[in-house]
Parts: C-alpha cells; sequence; structure tokens
C-alpha cells in the first residue's frame, strides 16, 4: 500500500472521506508560487495558486468540522503562500480561515476552514495567454455548495416580495454539477493534527438559505437573463488606461436590472412585469455553457450577454450587436470576435473532467432557426436605439459562432458595448452617463420587442 505523506489510501477509504487524487502531473522540485487568488461568490468560492509549474497535489476533504486539506509537493512554504492566509474576506460564503504550514520537508499542507459541507472540484489548469491576460500553471480549489436551490424559486419569491436583489444569495445561482466522484466524509479525521500548533475552534455553520415555496396564480411575467461577460480569472478586454471589461459590463448589467426590474410591459394580451436574472452578479467567473444553462433554469424569455470590444487596432469604435449563426460568420470580424470570447473557458479555468460536461455540449448544438429569427428581431431593436446614443460599429446585426448564444429556445444576443481597446471608448465606458445612455437604450429596444412579440402562456413551475 503505496503511502500519501504518512497517510496510506486505505486509511482514507475505510474512514470515508473524500481523497480527491490527481493524475500524474510531471513537476519540478522546489517550484515557484507564483500569486495566489481568492474570488468568493454565493454561487461557488475559487482558489487559485498560479506556479512556473505545474503542482501535484493530494487534496483531502474531512466532514466535521467541514474542511479541505491539500498536501502540495515538491515545494517549500514561501511569502505568496503565506498571503493567501490574509486573503480570505469576512463574508466569504463557504471560507473562514486558511492555515498554511510545511508538512514535511518538500510538502507544503494547506487548509481551508468551512462554513459548511461543500462539493469541492480540484484540478489543473495548463499555461494560458489571450490579450492581455497572461497566466502561467495554475490549481484551482472550488468550493460548490452540497445543495443547490432552484433559482426560478428565488424569482418567484422577490417578485412576491417586491424586492430587487435577484442572484445576491446562492438560491439564486444556479451552479455547475460538481464531479461524480466527490463524495463526503465521515466524522472520522484521517488527518490527524492538520497543522501542528494550529488548533481551532470550529465556527457553527452558516444556515442554508431557504426558499418558501409560492405559488405565481397563474401570472405571467417577463424574465430576462442578462449576463456580464467573463469575471473572476477572466477579466476579458483590458483598456489602455487599465480598465477591465469584466468590471464595466457588470455595472451596466446592474444598471439595466434596476430598470428591467421597475417596467411593465403593455400588450395586447394584458400587461406583462418583467424582471431580471443575472448570470452572475459579483466577480467571478461563469463557464459559457453554465451561462446559458442558468438562463434556461429561469425560463428566461429573452438572453443578452454584455460585453466590452477589443481589437487589435486601436482605432476601432462603435458598439455591434451579434446573434448565433449556424453556418459561416456574416464577416471576418465576427468569426474573430467569436474566437475571442469562446476562448473565456481557457482564461476563467473550466475543469473538463465533470460528468455532464458532454451533455451539456451536446444541449448547446440545438440551436434552432427560430430562436436565430428572434435573435435577430430585438438586437434590430437594439441597434436602432444604441444609433441615437452613439456611433455603430455595424449597422446591422452579425452572426458567428459564440457559444454563449447557443440556447436553443431563448432569443439571445450578445452586445458589445463599445471597443475598451479605443482610449476614448474606454473613457465612456468608464462614465455613468454613458452606461446610464446604453442602459435605458437597450431597455428601451426590450421594451418595444416584448411589446410587438409578447412570449406564450407558460406554466411555470415550482
Amino acid at each position: 500500500m503505496t503511502q500519501a505523506n504518512g497517510i496510506t489510501r486505505r486509511h482514507l477509504l475505510q474512514s470515508g472521506s473524500l481523497a480527491l487524487l490527481l493524475g500524474s502531473v510531471d513537476i519540478a522540485w522546489g517550484a515557484s508560487i507564483v500569486a495566489v487568488r481568492v474570488w468568493p461568490a454565493a454561487a461557488y468560492t475559487r482558489v487559485t495558486i498560479e506556479s512556473d509549474t505545474a503542482l501535484k497535489t493530494v487534496p483531502i476533504f474531512v466532514a466535521n468540522p467541514p474542511r479541505l486539506a491539500v498536501d502540495i509537493e515538491g515545494i517549500s512554504l514561501n511569502p505568496a503562500l503565506k498571503e493567501l492566509v490574509g486573503k480570505v474576506r469576512s463574508d466569504d460564503p463557504y471560507i473562514t480561515g486558511v492555515r498554511v504550514g510545511q508538512y514535511t520537508a518538500n510538502t507544503v499542507r494547506l487548509v481551508l476552514d468551512l462554513r459548511r459541507m461543500i462539493q469541492p472540484q480540484v484540478f489543473n489548469l495548463p499555461p494560458v495567454k489571450t490579450g492581455n491576460t497572461q497566466y502561467q500553471h495554475r490549481l484551482v480549489l472550488d468550493l460548490y455548495p452540497s445543495e443547490v436551490a432552484d433559482p426560478l424559486e428565488a424569482l418567484i419569491v422577490d417578485k412576491l416580495k417586491g424586492g430587487n436583489a435577484f442572484a445576491s444569495s446562492p438560491t439564486m445561482t444556479a451552479t455547475p454539477t460538481p464531479p461524480p466522484n466527490a463524495k463526503l466524509g465521515t466524522q472520522t479525521d484521517p488527518v490527524g493534527d492538520l497543522l501542528a500548533n494550529q488548533n481551532r475552534q470550529p465556527e457553527r455553520p452558516m444556515p442554508a438559505a431557504s426558499v418558501a415555496q409560492a405559488p405565481l396564480d397563474g401570472e405571467r411575467y417577463i424574465i430576462v437573463a442578462l449576463d456580464p461577460g467573463h469575471g473572476g480569472e477572466d477579466p476579458g478586454a483590458i483598456g489602455p488606461r487599465g480598465t477591465k471589461e469584466k468590471d464595466v459590463v457588470l455595472q451596466i448589467a446592474h444598471r439595466m436590472r434596476e430598470r428591467i426590474n421597475n417596467t411593465i410591459i403593455k400588450t395586447q394580451h394584458g400587461n406583462l412585469p418583467m424582471r431580471a436574472y443575472l448570470t452572475r452578479d459579483t466577480d467571478f467567473f461563469v463557464p459559457l455553457n453554465q451561462r446559458v444553462e442558468k438562463a434556461r433554469r429561469v425560463q428566461a424569455d429573452l438572453f443578452v450577454s454584455i460585453h466590452a470590444d477589443a481589437f487589435l487596432t486601436p482605432d476601432a469604435r462603435g458598439a455591434s450587436v451579434f446573434a448565433l449563426s449556424q453556418g459561416a460568420a456574416t464577416s471576418a470580424q465576427a468569426r474573430w470576435m467569436a474566437n475571442q470570447e469562446n476562448r473565456a473557458d481557457l482564461v476563467g479555468g473550466l475543469n473538463i473532467k465533470t460528468q455532464d460536461a458532454t451533455v451539456q455540449r451536446a444541449l448547446l448544438d440545438m440551436s434552432t432557426t427560430a430562436q436565430i429569427n428572434d435573435s435577430l428581431k430585438i438586437g434590430s431593436e437594439m441597434l436602432g436605439q444604441i444609433r441615437h446614443i452613439g456611433k455603430l460599429h455595424k449597422p446591422h446585426v452579425e452572426q458567428a459562432g459564440f457559444a454563449v448564444l447557443k440556447a436553443p429556445d431563448i432569443p439571445s444576443v450578445l452586445v458589445e458595448t463599445a471597443f475598451i481597446s479605443n482610449p476614448d471608448e474606454e473613457t465612456r465606458l468608464n462614465s455613468e452617463a454613458y452606461q446610464n445612455e446604453l442602459a435605458n437604450a437597450l431597455m428601451k429596444s426590450i421594451e418595444r420587442y416584448f411589446s410587438r412579440n409578447p412570449p406564450l402562456a407558460r406554466t411555470r413551475n415550482t
């Protein structure tokens, strides 16, 4: 029986704890830690450790009290790893604290003390470079909730309460399915003294939020899924003055959410109140296929992905609207833009070993002609309104194979609000006035579209 830093595999299995043993990775002893980052969010918390060489790890999950220990082999404790202790925020939904120490001569032990039971994903990402963003090897620790509530229930409850705080709690955010081998441990602690001379009193786990079951009484309302591009590890494009695309598009999405939640559409079938759902409402990474799945889970009537262009030269300017193409892109630039946006998963970091990845990819290939036609309609409305507040890059809706637009049953558009790579437009994107003008223009186009094309009545089951 082989040993894992003094802990036998049989011991781990007999104790019922989770040992997520990663595949064989070539590593150089004495690897250097480049940076550590923590991305807390209601959907999940991500911890990344960037190094100049791939790291070999043995993660161990302990259930009582909940904690995740990760033995990182071939390194010595250095200041970069110690910084991780101070990077955990007091309001992190999943982590209460971090401990790190030299466990053996060639192994560092990292311990994440947790608020609740989780489903962990631990995986390595290879180096990647796109635009202004470059990462070396990354070790990723994703902490997902063990129970995921239905986000549609949260929308319903919020509507009944007259609230406006969508997607701000774990109950309002759909999360990727954890891997099939993520099983929770038992009460036995196989790790023993996780770090010598570092004892702690476990915090009481934060109670899970509950969502009341509430009928809709047959009332129909319009749900618009707003998708701020990029996020977390993926900053998106970066302007010449350092503006990050992920930040400005999130600000625009929040402005749109406020307007949508205070709008009632007048149609020939009556007045329909609107509700907005954000695929992310803070700074965290969401894989492309999960953005689509989130919209489908809340039965959205429209999907609007918000971005800010970057191009090879700083001269490009103007807003654009894109719809999906089942065939070739309508222009070389549209194809280039789609290729750039579709690289988000490489930068943000996607665990391709998750069980349902193949199923989700197949689902995203079921785009329909009707969906594309409706997307072109709403896209034309948007261009008609945006031209009143600024320059258009192209006067018509372009089409390309954007992965994020492949919902088979939801009209979906991608709005490139401006070229963040253009210094003048970068300034505009940071302007509260321009963000409000853009939100108003998009809101007016959405109102015009739904007043002419009211969604069909359907039953929303809780």
